[in-house]
C-alpha cells in the first residue's frame, strides 16, 4: 500500500531535527508519527470549569461514564474508546505525558473517573464501550478544566493536547465566548488545527441562537476557523430514554455526531495532514528561531571592534606621517635657538672675563703678577667651558625629551649616545707670558745720566747769566733732580707698556679660546642633532612598522572572520531555506482537500 504523503514530510522533519541536534524533538515527532500511523482518532474535549464537558461525552456515548456534578471536577484525562465489552482502568506511572502508559488498574466503568479523580497517583482513566460511534477508531478524551496557566489541571490538559487529532471547545450558551476562551482556541489551533466550538446548555437559554451567531461572527472576526455546534445534554438524555428522534435532533447531538462521523472520521487523512502541518510549523519555528537570530547576528557583523581598531591604526599611521614633518621642524628650530643661545652665552662670559682682566692690569704689574693672573684666567675659562657645555647637554636633553613626547610618547628614552657620553674637552691651551722689558741698573744709569745732563746744562746756562760757572751747586742739584725724574717716568712708561702687552695677550688668548671652544661646541650640537634626528627617525619608523603590522594582522583577522561569517551565513541561509521548504510542504498538506466543516 502506498504511504501517505504526510508521512514523508514528517520523516523529513524528523531528519531535520536530527541534523540540527534536537534529540528531544526527534523523540517527540517519532512518538507522534507512531500515533498518526495508527487507526485511532483522538478528539480532545476541553474548556473552562463548569461548561459541561463530561456531560457532553456522556450524551455522545449515551452512558454516564464521566463523573458529573457541581461538586465534581475532572482531575485527570479520561479516554473513552471502542471495546467489544464495557471495561475501564486507571492508568498510573507516566506523569500524564502520554495517552499511553504502563500502569493499569481495572475499575468499574460507572465509577472509574470518580476514582481516578480521587487517586493522587492516577494520570488517566481509560473506558471501553461497544458503541457504533466509536467503532471506527474515534476516541473521546475528557480533560481537566482550563484555568490559570500555573494550575495543575491546565498543565495536564495542555500535556495531552499535542496528541489530539481534533478538539471540541465546550462553552455554555449562557454567555458569549470570553476573551480567555478565544485566546484558548488560538493556542489550541497551534497544536491541533481542527477545532469546533460546542455550545452547551441551550435548553437553559431561550436566546441561544443569538449567542451562537455572535460567537460565529466573533470567531470569523478574529480569524479563528471553528464551526459552532449548539447542543443540549438534557434533551439528548431525554430523547435517548423515549427514543424520540425529533427530540434527539433538537438536542443538537445529531449535528455533533454527523460532524464527528462525516467531517472527522470521514476525512481521517485530512485530519492527519492538518495535524502534521501544525506539528511541522511548530517544529520549524523552534528550529528556525535560533538560526534566524544567528543569521541576523552574522549579517549585522561582529567585527565592529576590530574594524574600529583597524581604522584607528590607519589614522594613527597618517598622524605619524604628519607628526614626522612636525617634529623635524621643531627639532631644527630648537637646535638653531640652542646654537644662538650658546654663542651668546659664550661671548657674554668671555667678554666679562676680558673686562675683569683689563681692570686687573690697570694696577697689576705683569712682571710680578702674571702667574697669579694666568691661574685665574685658566680657572675662569674652564668654568665658562664647563658651564656652557653643561647647558648644552641639559638643553639638548630637554629638547630630546620634548621631541620624544611627540615621536613616541610610550617608548623609552630616545636620548642619543652622543648626548649620553658627551664630555667637555680642554680648549684653554697654554697662556704665554708677554715679553717684559727689564729695567736694570745700567738702563737706570743711562736714563738718569741723560736726564741729569739735560738738567745740568739747562740750569748751568741759566746761572752763567748771574756770573756763576756752568757747573755749580745749583746746576749739579738740578741735574740730580732731573735724572731721578727721568728714571721714575721711564719706570711708569715701561709698566704701562707691560700692562698693555698683558691685556693684548689676554685678549688674544680669550679670542683663541672663543674660536676653538665655539667651534667644538657647534660641532657637538650638530653631532647630537644628527644622532637625535636619526634616533627619532628610527623610533618613528619602528612605531610605524609596528602599527602597520598590527593593522595588517587585524585586517587579516577581519577578512578571515568576514569570510567565515559569510560561509556561516550562507550555510544558515541554506538551512533556513530547507526549513522554509518543510514549512511550505506542511502548509500544502493543510490546504489540500479542504472539506465542509474543516476550513483550511
Amino acid at each position: 500500500m502506498m504511504a501517505s504523503p504526510w508521512l514523508g514530510v514528517l520523516d523529513d522533519t524528523i531528519q531535520a531535527c536530527g541534523a540540527h541536534a534536537r534529540p528531544d524533538l526527534v523523540e517527540r515527532l517519532r512518538s507522534r508519527r507512531a500515533e498518526l500511523a495508527g487507526p485511532k482518532v483522538r478528539v480532545l474535549v476541553l474548556g473552562e470549569s463548569g461548561q459541561g464537558k463530561s456531560q457532553l461525552i456522556n450524551g455522545l456515548v449515551n452512558a454516564p461514564v464521566c463523573a458529573v456534578g457541581d461538586d465534581v471536577t475532572t482531575s485527570v484525562p479520561a479516554v473513552v474508546q471502542h471495546a467489544e465489552a464495557p471495561a475501564a482502568a486507571i492508568v498510573t506511572g507516566d506523569e500524564g505525558r502520554s495517552l499511553e502508559g504502563p500502569g493499569r488498574v481495572p475499575a468499574p466503568v460507572e465509577s472509574v473517573t470518580a476514582r481516578a479523580n480521587r487517586d493522587s497517583g492516577a494520570v488517566r482513566a481509560e473506558i471501553g464501550l461497544p458503541r457504533k460511534l466509536l467503532e471506527t477508531g474515534l476516541a473521546l478524551v475528557d480533560s481537566p478544566p482550563i484555568g490559570s496557566p500555573a494550575s495543575q489541571h491546565t498543565h495536564r490538559t495542555l500535556a495531552v493536547l499535542p496528541q489530539a487529532d481534533a478538539a471540541l471547545l465546550v462553552s455554555d450558551a449562557t454567555k458569549e465566548l470570553s476573551p480567555s476562551e478565544l485566546d484558548l482556541i488560538g493556542r489550541v489551533q497551534r497544536f491541533c488545527p481542527t477545532v469546533a466550538v460546542v455550545l452547551t446548555k441551550t435548553d437553559l437559554v431561550p436566546g441561544w441562537r443569538r449567542v451562537a451567531e455572535r460567537n460565529r461572527a466573533r470567531l470569523e472576526q478574529d480569524g479563528l476557523a471553528a464551526p459552532v455546534i449548539p447542543v443540549s445534554a438534557s434533551l439528548r438524555l431525554a430523547a435517548a430514554k423515549s427514543g424520540d428522534k425529533a427530540l434527539n435532533e433538537e438536542s443538537g447531538y445529531g449535528a455533533l455526531v454527523r460532524y464527528l462521523h462525516q467531517d472527522l472520521m470521514g476525512h481521517v487523512d485530512l485530519l492527519r495532514r492538518r495535524s502534521v502541518a501544525a506539528l511541522i510549523h511548530m517544529t520549524v519555528e523552534q528550529l528556525g528561531a535560533p538560526l534566524r537570530e544567528r543569521l541576523a547576528e552574522l549579517r549585522e557583523g561582529g567585527t565592529d571592534e576590530l574594524t574600529a581598531r583597524w581604522r584607528a591604526a590607519g589614522n594613527r599611521l597618517e598622524e605619524l606621517q604628519r607628526e614626522s614633518a612636525r617634529w623635524q621642524t621643531v627639532l631644527s628650530d630648537e637646535v638653531a635657538d640652542l646654537i644662538a643661545d650658546l654663542d651668546f652665552d659664550l661671548r657674554e662670559r668671555t667678554r666679562r672675563i676680558l673686562r675683569e682682566a683689563e681692570e686687573y692690569f690697570e694696577v697689576a704689574d705683569p712682571a710680578k703678577d702674571w702667574p697669579e693672573f694666568e691661574e685665574w684666567l685658566r680657572d675662569n675659562l674652564r668654568s665658562v667651558a664647563e658651564t656652557n657645555s653643561n647647558w648644552l647637554l641639559d638643553r639638548f636633553e630637554w629638547i630630546a625629551r620634548k621631541i620624544a613626547r611627540q615621536v613616541a610618547p610610550r617608548t623609552g628614552d630616545v636620548l642619543p649616545e652622543a648626548l649620553l657620553g658627551a664630555e667637555s674637552r680642554d680648549h684653554i691651551g697654554d697662556l704665554r707670558m708677554p715679553n717684559v722689558e727689564r729695567f736694570g741698573l745700567g738702563q737706570k744709569l743711562f736714563v738718569g745720566m741723560r736726564g741729569s745732563y739735560s738738567g745740568l746744562l739747562m740750569f748751568g746756562l741759566a746761572t752763567t747769566l748771574a756770573g756763576m760757572p756752568l757747573i755749580n751747586p745749583i746746576s749739579l742739584g738740578a741735574g740730580a733732580a732731573f735724572g731721578a725724574k727721568s728714571i721714575f717716568e721711564e719706570r711708569g712708561n715701561r709698566l704701562k707698556r707691560r700692562q698693555a702687552a698683558a691685556k693684548t695677550a689676554a685678549h688674544r688668548h680669550v679670542d683663541d679660546f672663543f674660536l676653538t671652544y665655539g667651534k667644538q661646541s657647534k660641532d657637538t650640537v650638530r653631532l647630537i642633532h644628527r644622532e637625535l634626528r636619526d634616533r627619532c627617525t628610527t623610533v618613528a619608523h619602528e612605531l610605524r612598522t609596528e602599527i602597520a603590522d598590527t593593522a595588517k594582522r587585524i585586517k587579516q583577522v577581519i577578512d578571515a572572520d568576514t569570510a567565515e561569517r559569510g560561509a556561516s551565513a550562507r550555510e544558515l541561509a541554506r538551512a533556513i531555506e530547507q526549513l522554509n521548504l518543510l514549512y511550505r510542504r506542511g502548509h500544502a498538506l493543510a490546504t489540500t482537500h479542504a472539506v465542509r466543516g474543516l476550513t483550511a
